[in-house]
């Protein structure tokens, strides 16, 4: 789900071009940090580089220092054939990433043939985990396919333009009871901006907190004022301390949606952020 940028001032323009000998110095030392001995896994949303072909998006990721994704249908065309998915796959896989997840995949049709065809989606792109946007009547259906293909699902909340599940506390109400393979996706910029407190959000979710989507806003009243990571409003240190708290096991997936004709700036400052808050804990 897009956000639209915001307009940059000529001032914060000069600002950043002056950052950029700093930044990338930043970058180099961060990037020596691996993910893997990091306790809160970082990836990124693919849905950040939807501009970008397959390929482009392999470079830019790996760019970034991080080896897991989550694809969007950009890059895996959910039209394409098994054979063009394998070979897609292989793309990512060969240049060394791993495939966390997918999405988010809107499973709204409550027909067998519908879902069917995505978990199938899934199954040929060796994704362990969909993240999704169901409605309330498909959910019962979804849980179904989640056990015949061993494949989870985390409904992504969508703030409060969702009229279904806005706020984490909303999904979390439609998994109560069902598969442990069932659970949540938490937009930490769509939850605040429903006036949810985030890190209360993953204490009430625990272990039904499959994934996470990650990003940064300067103000909780305005999806336009996404920015990079640690520029913002979002509490990221209390959120990856309460991540550690609960033993999450899942990823936590940069979501990038503003400049998208040029991400790469933004989610490179980004990462520095959160490897240097992340190396602190």
């Amino acid at each position: 789900m897009g956000i639209i940028a915001p307009k940059i001032s000529i001032d914060r323009r000069s600002f950043l071009a002056g950052i950029v000998v700093s930044t990338n110095a930043l970058w180099r030392t961060a990037s020596s940090v691996t993910l893997k001995s990091l306790a809160v896994k970082l990836g990124v949303a693919s849905y950040s580089l939807r501009q970008f072909s397959l390929e482009d998006a392999i470079d830019m990721i790996q760019e970034l220092g991080t080896t897991y994704v989550n694809v969007k249908s950009y890059h895996l065309p959910y039209e394409a054939s098994p054979e063009e998915l394998a070979v897609g796959r292989g793309q990512i896989e060969k240049a060394g990433l791993k495939i966390v997840g997918g999405g988010t995949i809107m499973l709204r049709e409550d027909d067998d043939d519908h879902i069917r065809s995505h978990f199938e989606y899934a199954k040929d792109c060796g994704m362990p985990l969909m993240v999704i946007a169901p409605t309330w009547k498909t959910i019962p259906r979804i849980e179904k396919f989640v056990k015949e293909y061993d494949i989870k699902v985390a409904i992504h909340n969508h703030g409060p333009e969702d009229e279904y599940f806005p706020t984490p506390q909303d999904a979390l109400k439609a998994v109560k009871g069902r598969d442990p393979r069932f659970g949540l996706c938490i937009d930490v910029g769509h939850t605040a901006r429903t006036g949810v407190d985030v890190v209360e959000s993953v204490v009430e979710a625990g272990p039904r907190l499959l994934d996470m989507h990650m990003k940064d806003l300067k103000s909780f009243s305005d999806a336009r004022s996404q920015c990079v990571v640690g520029e913002g409003l979002m509490p990221v240190e209390a959120i990856f301390k309460q991540l550690q708290s609960i033993n999450f096991q899942g990823f936590v997936n940069l979501e990038y949606e503003i400049f998208p004709n040029d991400p790469l700036p933004g989610m490179k400052q980004s990462f520095v952020y959160m490897r240097e808050v992340l190396s602190k804990l």
